[in-house]
């Protein structure tokens, strides 16, 4: 049975996340999946808008998942003692350089491969911050239309 290993923090799911879980699991038998813990991602990125237990519950669900795991808050590669992975695969916008990675994974013991998968055609919804961006876009027109709207009804105007 070959294990692989895939890590994200996986904050507002969306498609380009299962694209790189599916590409994941297709290099092997089991999927195992690391999803950050939350001060970690306050350290690398920003506040994840979903709590961690939540991101790991919807990560979880996910048919090509085997098992999930909330990563270490104190060694990324402590929950690799555990899972024991053939193969690490890399999202393509993961920062890891697969050489020191590998060589780090060497001095602790660890024979995995690293696998960087390849970056898929995707919009700018399969990114968090395309999404958040889309978000705050749609709530600024509403707020737009909200105001026109109060102020024609405050003039009499009505929109039928």
């Amino acid at each position: 049975m070959v294990r692989v290993l895939a890590t994200g923090t996986f904050d507002i799911l969306h498609p380009g996340h299962l694209l790189y879980l599916e590409e994941a699991k297709k290099l092997g038998d089991e999927l195992y999946v690391i999803v950050g813990r939350d001060t970690n991602v306050k350290k690398r990125k920003r506040t994840p808008i979903i709590p961690e237990e939540q991101r790991l519950k919807m990560v979880s669900a996910l048919r090509v998942v085997d098992k999930a795991m909330l990563g270490s808050e104190r060694d990324m590669y402590e929950p690799l003692y555990i899972i024991k992975p053939d193969i690490i695969a890399i999202g393509y916008d993961q920062t890891f350089d697969e050489r020191k990675l590998e060589e780090e994974l060497s001095k602790r013991g660890f024979k995995s491969r690293v696998v960087r998968i390849k970056k898929y055609n995707s919009s700018a919804l399969c990114k968090v911050e395309g999404i958040i961006r889309h978000i705050l876009e749609l709530m600024e027109d509403k707020d737009k239309n909200g105001r026109r709207e109060r102020a024609d009804t405050d003039r009499g105007v009505s929109s039928l």
